[in-house]
Protein backbone atom coordinates (compact mmCIF):
# COMPACT_ATOMS: atom_id res chain seq x y z
CA UNK A 1 0.00 0.00 0.00
CA UNK A 2 1.54 3.12 0.26
CA UNK A 3 3.75 4.41 2.98
CA UNK A 4 4.01 8.41 1.33
CA UNK A 5 2.35 9.03 4.28
CA UNK A 6 4.31 7.88 6.80
CA UNK A 7 7.85 8.79 5.21
CA UNK A 8 8.77 4.80 3.66
CA UNK A 9 9.50 3.45 7.13
CA UNK A 10 10.82 -0.03 7.11
CA UNK A 11 8.24 -0.78 9.65
CA UNK A 12 5.26 -0.27 7.17
CA UNK A 13 7.06 -1.56 4.50
CA UNK A 14 7.07 -4.43 6.25
CA UNK A 15 3.29 -4.36 7.41
CA UNK A 16 1.58 -6.27 4.73
CA UNK A 17 3.12 -9.34 6.29
CA UNK A 18 2.49 -8.50 9.94
CA UNK A 19 -1.30 -7.55 9.02
CA UNK A 20 -1.11 -11.03 7.33
CA UNK A 21 -0.20 -12.59 10.40
CA UNK A 22 -2.94 -10.80 12.68
CA UNK A 23 -5.49 -11.61 10.11
CA UNK A 24 -8.72 -13.91 10.89
CA UNK A 25 -7.97 -17.18 10.93
CA UNK A 26 -10.20 -17.91 7.80
CA UNK A 27 -8.01 -15.64 4.89
CA UNK A 28 -5.32 -17.82 4.42
CA UNK A 29 -3.84 -16.00 0.89
CA UNK A 30 -0.67 -14.99 1.14
CA UNK A 31 -1.28 -12.04 -1.04
CA UNK A 32 2.07 -10.97 -2.71
CA UNK A 33 4.23 -14.51 -1.59
CA UNK A 34 1.67 -17.04 -3.17
CA UNK A 35 4.13 -19.38 -5.05
CA UNK A 36 0.63 -21.02 -6.24
CA UNK A 37 -0.47 -17.82 -8.47
CA UNK A 38 2.59 -15.64 -8.35
CA UNK A 39 4.29 -15.38 -11.83
CA UNK A 40 6.82 -13.01 -13.99
CA UNK A 41 6.87 -11.37 -16.76
CA UNK A 42 9.77 -8.98 -18.75
CA UNK A 43 9.18 -5.48 -19.64
CA UNK A 44 11.72 -2.66 -20.75
CA UNK A 45 14.41 -5.21 -19.51
CA UNK A 46 13.09 -5.25 -16.04
CA UNK A 47 11.16 -8.60 -14.69
CA UNK A 48 8.11 -8.01 -13.19
CA UNK A 49 5.94 -10.14 -10.43
CA UNK A 50 2.24 -10.06 -10.67
CA UNK A 51 -0.87 -12.33 -9.16
CA UNK A 52 -4.14 -12.65 -10.50
CA UNK A 53 -7.44 -13.62 -8.34
CA UNK A 54 -10.92 -14.27 -9.61
CA UNK A 55 -12.98 -14.47 -12.39
CA UNK A 56 -15.08 -11.66 -14.28
CA UNK A 57 -14.18 -8.57 -15.61
CA UNK A 58 -10.46 -7.36 -15.20
CA UNK A 59 -9.75 -5.31 -12.15
CA UNK A 60 -5.86 -3.82 -12.34
CA UNK A 61 -4.76 -2.87 -8.71
CA UNK A 62 -1.88 -0.47 -8.32
CA UNK A 63 -0.38 -0.53 -4.98
CA UNK A 64 1.51 2.92 -3.39
CA UNK A 65 4.98 4.33 -2.86
CA UNK A 66 7.36 1.61 -0.87
CA UNK A 67 4.58 -0.77 -0.91
CA UNK A 68 3.92 -4.61 -2.84
CA UNK A 69 0.85 -6.50 -3.94
CA UNK A 70 0.69 -7.68 -0.10
CA UNK A 71 -0.29 -3.86 0.50
CA UNK A 72 -3.92 -3.98 -1.02
CA UNK A 73 -4.76 -7.62 -0.04
CA UNK A 74 -7.78 -6.08 1.19
CA UNK A 75 -9.00 -4.95 -2.09
CA UNK A 76 -7.79 -8.02 -3.40
CA UNK A 77 -9.49 -10.77 -0.96
CA UNK A 78 -12.98 -8.33 -2.18
CA UNK A 79 -12.80 -8.08 -5.60
CA UNK A 80 -11.86 -11.18 -6.39
CA UNK A 81 -15.38 -11.73 -5.76
CA UNK A 82 -16.71 -10.38 -8.71
CA UNK A 83 -13.41 -9.29 -11.41
CA UNK A 84 -10.22 -10.85 -12.15
CA UNK A 85 -8.09 -9.29 -9.95
CA UNK A 86 -4.65 -8.25 -11.16
CA UNK A 87 -2.10 -6.88 -9.18
CA UNK A 88 1.64 -6.38 -9.69
CA UNK A 89 4.93 -5.60 -7.54
CA UNK A 90 5.91 -2.16 -9.27
CA UNK A 91 9.65 -1.90 -10.32
CA UNK A 92 12.09 -1.56 -7.04
CA UNK A 93 8.89 -3.05 -5.33
CA UNK A 94 8.19 -6.04 -3.71
CA UNK A 95 9.32 -9.34 -5.88
CA UNK A 96 9.96 -7.43 -8.91
CA UNK A 97 13.74 -6.30 -10.02
CA UNK A 98 14.96 -3.12 -9.70
CA UNK A 99 15.55 -1.24 -13.32
CA UNK A 100 18.72 0.74 -14.69
CA UNK A 101 18.23 4.49 -13.43
CA UNK A 102 16.05 6.34 -11.66
CA UNK A 103 11.69 5.25 -11.68
CA UNK A 104 9.57 7.56 -13.38
CA UNK A 105 5.73 7.44 -12.96
CA UNK A 106 5.51 7.31 -16.70
CA UNK A 107 7.60 4.38 -17.00
CA UNK A 108 5.83 2.34 -13.89
CA UNK A 109 2.82 3.23 -15.59
CA UNK A 110 3.83 1.28 -19.09
CA UNK A 111 4.93 -1.57 -17.24
CA UNK A 112 1.01 -1.99 -15.95
CA UNK A 113 0.00 -1.40 -19.37
CA UNK A 114 2.37 -4.15 -20.90
CA UNK A 115 0.81 -6.59 -18.11
CA UNK A 116 -2.25 -6.19 -19.33
CA UNK A 117 -0.99 -7.06 -22.92
CA UNK A 118 0.79 -9.88 -21.18
CA UNK A 119 -2.40 -11.07 -20.12
CA UNK A 120 -4.47 -10.44 -23.44
CA UNK A 121 -7.01 -8.64 -21.19
CA UNK A 122 -8.57 -5.25 -21.15
CA UNK A 123 -9.93 -2.36 -21.00
CA UNK A 124 -9.59 -2.67 -17.51
CA UNK A 125 -11.33 -1.07 -14.40
CA UNK A 126 -8.25 0.39 -12.32
CA UNK A 127 -8.21 1.36 -9.09
CA UNK A 128 -4.66 2.56 -7.66
CA UNK A 129 -3.70 4.12 -4.15
CA UNK A 130 -1.19 6.82 -3.70
CA UNK A 131 1.36 6.36 -6.16
CA UNK A 132 -0.95 3.43 -7.47
CA UNK A 133 -3.36 6.63 -7.82
CA UNK A 134 -0.84 8.49 -10.00
CA UNK A 135 -0.44 5.52 -12.32
CA UNK A 136 -4.02 4.82 -12.42
CA UNK A 137 -4.77 8.56 -14.04
CA UNK A 138 -1.52 8.21 -16.15
CA UNK A 139 -2.91 5.02 -17.34
CA UNK A 140 -5.99 6.99 -18.47
CA UNK A 141 -3.77 9.56 -20.56
CA UNK A 142 -1.21 7.38 -21.94
CA UNK A 143 -2.95 4.24 -22.66
CA UNK A 144 -7.23 5.25 -23.18
CA UNK A 145 -7.81 2.04 -24.80
CA UNK A 146 -7.11 -0.28 -21.67
CA UNK A 147 -8.99 1.82 -19.53
CA UNK A 148 -12.76 0.70 -18.42
CA UNK A 149 -13.40 3.43 -15.57
CA UNK A 150 -10.44 4.63 -13.01
CA UNK A 151 -10.76 4.82 -9.26
CA UNK A 152 -7.96 6.95 -7.85
CA UNK A 153 -7.49 7.39 -4.01
CA UNK A 154 -4.93 9.84 -3.21
CA UNK A 155 -3.02 10.55 -5.90
CA UNK A 156 -1.27 13.83 -6.45
CA UNK A 157 0.18 15.15 -10.14
CA UNK A 158 3.25 17.06 -8.43
CA UNK A 159 5.40 16.82 -5.62
CA UNK A 160 3.75 20.23 -3.92
CA UNK A 161 0.30 18.40 -3.80
CA UNK A 162 1.58 16.74 -1.06
CA UNK A 163 -0.05 18.07 2.76
CA UNK A 164 3.18 20.49 4.25
CA UNK A 165 3.59 18.46 7.00
CA UNK A 166 3.76 15.03 4.73
CA UNK A 167 6.22 16.98 2.02
CA UNK A 168 8.32 17.56 4.70
CA UNK A 169 9.57 13.70 4.96
CA UNK A 170 10.70 14.28 1.38
CA UNK A 171 12.45 17.09 1.40
CA UNK A 172 16.21 15.79 3.06
CA UNK A 173 18.11 13.81 0.41
CA UNK A 174 20.03 11.30 1.78
CA UNK A 175 23.55 12.19 2.48
CA UNK A 176 26.34 10.49 -0.23
CA UNK A 177 27.90 7.13 0.15
CA UNK A 178 31.52 6.75 1.53
CA UNK A 179 33.52 5.73 -1.25
CA UNK A 180 33.49 2.09 -1.46
CA UNK A 181 30.41 1.63 1.13
CA UNK A 182 28.48 -0.87 0.29
CA UNK A 183 24.74 -0.33 1.64
CA UNK A 184 21.98 -2.78 1.97
CA UNK A 185 19.81 -3.12 -1.19
CA UNK A 186 17.08 -2.82 0.78
CA UNK A 187 18.25 0.87 2.01
CA UNK A 188 18.96 1.43 -1.53
CA UNK A 189 15.44 0.33 -2.63
CA UNK A 190 13.89 3.01 0.21
CA UNK A 191 16.24 5.44 -1.35
CA UNK A 192 14.97 5.46 -4.70
CA UNK A 193 11.08 5.45 -3.66
CA UNK A 194 11.75 7.93 -1.19
CA UNK A 195 13.44 10.06 -4.24
CA UNK A 196 10.23 9.09 -6.83
CA UNK A 197 7.40 11.20 -4.47
CA UNK A 198 10.72 13.78 -3.32
CA UNK A 199 11.06 14.97 -7.66
CA UNK A 200 7.75 13.07 -9.02
CA UNK A 201 5.24 13.22 -10.85
CA UNK A 202 5.29 16.16 -13.31
CA UNK A 203 1.62 16.58 -14.90
CA UNK A 204 0.06 19.57 -16.09
CA UNK A 205 -3.61 19.68 -14.94
CA UNK A 206 -4.90 20.94 -18.21
CA UNK A 207 -3.27 17.50 -19.28
CA UNK A 208 -5.69 15.62 -17.08
CA UNK A 209 -8.14 16.54 -19.69
CA UNK A 210 -7.45 13.70 -22.16
CA UNK A 211 -8.59 11.18 -19.70
CA UNK A 212 -12.17 10.44 -20.95
CA UNK A 213 -13.16 7.32 -18.86
CA UNK A 214 -15.42 7.85 -16.04
CA UNK A 215 -13.27 8.55 -13.11
CA UNK A 216 -13.45 8.61 -9.51
CA UNK A 217 -11.57 10.67 -7.22
CA UNK A 218 -11.00 9.70 -3.63
CA UNK A 219 -9.08 11.59 -0.50
CA UNK A 220 -9.89 11.74 3.26
CA UNK A 221 -10.39 14.62 5.07
CA UNK A 222 -7.04 14.29 6.76
CA UNK A 223 -5.10 12.92 3.32
CA UNK A 224 -1.47 13.18 2.62
CA UNK A 225 -2.62 14.98 -0.51
CA UNK A 226 -3.85 18.50 0.68
CA UNK A 227 -7.54 19.17 -0.03
CA UNK A 228 -7.21 21.91 -2.70
CA UNK A 229 -4.94 19.51 -4.33
CA UNK A 230 -7.71 16.72 -4.55
CA UNK A 231 -10.48 19.11 -5.84
CA UNK A 232 -8.06 20.30 -8.74
CA UNK A 233 -7.59 17.17 -9.98
CA UNK A 234 -11.50 16.68 -10.06
CA UNK A 235 -12.14 19.32 -11.86
CA UNK A 236 -9.90 19.08 -14.24
CA UNK A 237 -10.70 14.98 -15.34
CA UNK A 238 -14.41 15.97 -17.51
CA UNK A 239 -16.40 12.29 -16.78
CA UNK A 240 -15.11 12.36 -12.64
CA UNK A 241 -16.55 11.91 -9.39
CA UNK A 242 -15.65 12.87 -5.87
CA UNK A 243 -15.52 11.29 -2.91
CA UNK A 244 -13.74 12.63 0.43
CA UNK A 245 -13.76 10.29 3.11
CA UNK A 246 -14.87 12.40 6.91
CA UNK A 247 -12.47 11.49 9.77
CA UNK A 248 -9.79 9.53 8.16
CA UNK A 249 -6.33 9.32 6.34
CA UNK A 250 -4.65 8.71 3.60
CA UNK A 251 -4.51 4.85 5.12
CA UNK A 252 -7.96 4.55 4.56
CA UNK A 253 -8.23 1.47 2.44
CA UNK A 254 -6.50 -0.44 5.75
CA UNK A 255 -8.16 1.35 8.50
CA UNK A 256 -11.53 0.80 6.75
CA UNK A 257 -11.85 -1.23 3.88
CA UNK A 258 -15.97 -1.95 4.14
CA UNK A 259 -16.13 1.36 3.49
CA UNK A 260 -13.61 1.96 0.83
CA UNK A 261 -14.05 -1.22 -1.28
CA UNK A 262 -17.78 -0.77 -1.12
CA UNK A 263 -17.47 3.09 -2.33
CA UNK A 264 -15.26 1.69 -5.20
CA UNK A 265 -17.55 -0.80 -6.07
CA UNK A 266 -20.74 1.72 -6.47
CA UNK A 267 -19.20 3.06 -9.14
CA UNK A 268 -17.57 0.84 -10.83
CA UNK A 269 -21.19 -0.84 -10.72
CA UNK A 270 -23.32 2.10 -11.78
CA UNK A 271 -23.89 3.40 -14.90
CA UNK A 272 -21.66 6.43 -15.23
CA UNK A 273 -23.84 9.69 -15.64
CA UNK A 274 -22.34 13.35 -15.60
CA UNK A 275 -24.22 15.56 -13.52
CA UNK A 276 -25.28 19.34 -14.03
CA UNK A 277 -25.28 21.12 -11.01
CA UNK A 278 -27.83 23.91 -11.62
CA UNK A 279 -30.33 21.87 -14.03
CA UNK A 280 -30.28 18.47 -12.32
CA UNK A 281 -30.58 20.63 -8.93
CA UNK A 282 -34.06 21.86 -10.45
CA UNK A 283 -34.68 18.44 -11.59
CA UNK A 284 -34.77 16.83 -8.14
CA UNK A 285 -36.02 20.24 -6.60
CA UNK A 286 -39.13 19.70 -9.11
CA UNK A 287 -39.81 16.54 -8.45
CA UNK A 288 -39.59 16.77 -4.66
CA UNK A 289 -42.57 19.81 -4.79
CA UNK A 290 -44.46 17.42 -6.79
CA UNK A 291 -44.15 14.81 -4.15
CA UNK A 292 -45.34 16.99 -1.32
CA UNK A 293 -49.09 16.98 -0.28
CA UNK A 294 -51.65 19.43 -1.46
CA UNK A 295 -52.80 21.97 0.96
CA UNK A 296 -56.86 22.25 1.02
Amino acid sequence: MSIKALGLSLLLAAAPFQAFAEAPAEVQIPYGVNAAVGKFFSHDGVRLYYEVYGKGEPLLVIHGNGGSIGSVKAQISYFSKKYMVIAMDSRDHGKSDDPVGALKFETMTDDLAALLDHLHVGPAYILGWSDGGIEALLLGMRHPEKVKMIAAMAANIFPEGLAPEVAALFTTEPPPRAPGEHPDPKEVRQERVSALDRNEPHIKPDALEAIKAPTLILASDHDAISDDHTLLIYHHIPNSQLVIFPNATHMIPYDDPELFNSTVERFFSTPFVKRDRLADLLKSHEKQESELPVEK
